[in-house]
């Protein structure tokens, strides 16, 4: 027999809730029980990953601590890992105790949101032990409440061990009749594979920046199909990119007569220029049409346009005299 614990509080010296789960863990290895603990304050970059642990284990000890509200942040994201990336048909086959020690109050409210989740998840929950804690010490030193959560171990293990049956709840119809998940159907390798994914930051991080490349290839596209000049002012910016090492900046040039802002982002050597908007550009620069073409035709300067009134202009105006550096334009 094998019982997973998930320990959601900060690992705390002083937290009960430590007390208790090493009190259960004693009694459960003494009737020969494997017990395994995850701290999801260790494990919290890779709690997503964490549901795959239920496949072997066949009771859970979900254990947290309520030091303000609720059950805590990393159990609420341990048990969305697990409605989403769990293996629901093993779940179903698996008993849970709620372990919840409180330093304020709702320690009942909280074990109430443990048991309704598991039971969400179609999970079976049993009795578990709630409590509110003015002093650790007193609590840890009390025979009586020893004794108590003793006899909850030792429930959980004759639970497991003889597969006791509940009362059908209306959790459970609510769960097959209401609560489905919106995305597509997964099988559990599947869906253990997709939290893998989520979980690694590195493969978050790239297909963000994939995403942010099609929108831009799309944009790009999408102004290429209208046919419109303003589309030929991105082609050009981008064949005559001239790169200072160093120089971070960001244009929003509005082409007042054609009702569109361009944007250039420049990050030393990379750029990007596409039609869209951006508030907090370190230039923000007003014209028309006929002034932006001349400026992309070489036959005027950026600086010599905000100098004639042509062009107007807020914001860094050192950037605003490195646009003719950055971007030099052969007379057409």
């Amino acid at each position: 027999m094998k019982v997973n614990i998930y320990y959601g509080g900060r690992g705390l010296i002083e937290d009960p809730t430590l007390y208790v789960i090493n009190k259960l863990t004693e009694v459960l290895e003494e009737l020969r029980v494997e017990v395994t603990k995850y701290n999801l304050y260790e494990d919290k970059n890779g709690i997503n990953m964490l549901p795959k642990t239920l496949k072997e284990a066949d009771g859970v000890i979900l254990a947290t601590t309520v030091e303000w509200f609720g059950i805590g942040g990393f159990m609420q994201q341990f048990l969305d890992a697990c409605w989403l990336y769990g293996d629901k048909e093993k779940i179903s086959k698996t008993y849970m105790l709620p372990v919840v020690m409180a330093t304020t109050y709702g320690e009942r409210a909280a074990e109430l949101t443990l048991i309704e989740a598991w039971e969400m998840l179609g999970g079976t929950p049993i009795s578990g032990v709630s409590a509110y804690v003015e002093d650790h010490v007193d609590f840890e030193t009390n025979p009586d409440y020893s004794k108590i959560i003793e006899k909850k171990a030792e429930n959980l293990y004759r639970s497991i061990n003889q597969k006791v049956k509940i009362l059908p709840t209306s959790n459970y119809v609510v769960k097959e009749n209401l609560l489905r998940t919106s995305t597509i159907d997964l099988t559990p390798q599947e869906s253990e594979q997709l939290s893998m994914y989520v979980s690694d930051d590195t493969y978050v991080k790239k297909q963000k920046e994939d995403i942010e490349e099609l929108t831009q290839i799309f944009k790009e596209m999408l102004g290429s199909e209208n046919g419109d000049n303003e589309s030929e002012f991105v082609k050009n910016i981008r064949e005559n990119f001239h790169p200072q090492k160093g120089f971070n900046a960001s244009y929003s040039i509005n082409i007042a007569d054609k009702n569109k802002t361009l944007i250039i982002e420049i990050a030393d050597s990379d750029l990007k220029c596409y039609y869209g908007e951006m508030d907090n550009a370190n230039v923000i620069a007003k014209t028309t049409h006929d002034v932006m073409e001349r400026i992309i035709k070489g036959r005027s300067t950026f600086q010599n346009a905000f100098m004639a009134g042509e062009l107007t202009a807020k914001g860094n105006f050192k950037v605003l005299r490195m646009f003719d550096t950055i971007f030099k334009f052969d007379i057409i």
